[in-house]
C-alpha cells in the first residue's frame, strides 16, 4: 500500500475512533502511525504534528496529564521548529480540551507554551 494512503487510513482511523469514544483503538492506531517512515521525526511536520496532538487529546479525554504533556510538548517543539501554523492551530484546539487538567502545573505550563505560538 502507498505509504501516504496507509498513513491517512491509520491517522484518520485513529481520529475517528477517539471521537467515537474508542480511545484504546485510536491510541494504538496513532502510535502505529508515528512509527511509519513517513512520520519519522524530521519528515512530515504537519502529519506528525496532527498525530501528536491527537494523542495528547486522547490523554486529555482520559485525564492523563502525563500523556498530554509528553505528546503536547513534542508537538509544540515541532510547531516552533517548522513554523507550522497548522500544528499551532491543532495545539490551540488541544488547549480547549484541557478542562480540569489545566490545574496541573505541567499542563498549565504547556498551555502557556501553546499561547506563545502564532497562527498565520
Amino acid at each position: 500500500m502507498n505509504p501516504s494512503v496507509s498513513h491517512r487510513l491509520v491517522r484518520h482511523g485513529g481520529r475517528g475512533t477517539y471521537r467515537l469514544g474508542r480511545l484504546d483503538l485510536a491510541e494504538n492506531a496513532l502510535r502505529n502511525a508515528l512509527e511509519q517512515t513517513a512520520l519519522a521525526s524530521g519528515q512530515s511536520y504537519r502529519r506528525r504534528g496532527a498525530v501528536l496532538t491527537d494523542l495528547a487529546v486522547i490523554g486529555a479525554k482520559r485525564r492523563n496529564a502525563e500523556q498530554v504533556v509528553v505528546y503536547g510538548r513534542e508537538a509544540v517543539e515541532l510547531a516552533r521548529s517548522s513554523g507550522s501554523g497548522y500544528v499551532a492551530r491543532r495545539l490551540q484546539a488541544l488547549y480547549d480540551e484541557f478542562g480540569p487538567l489545566s490545574r496541573d502545573h505541567r499542563v498549565a505550563d504547556l498551555g502557556a507554551e501553546i499561547a506563545t505560538l502564532s497562527t498565520p
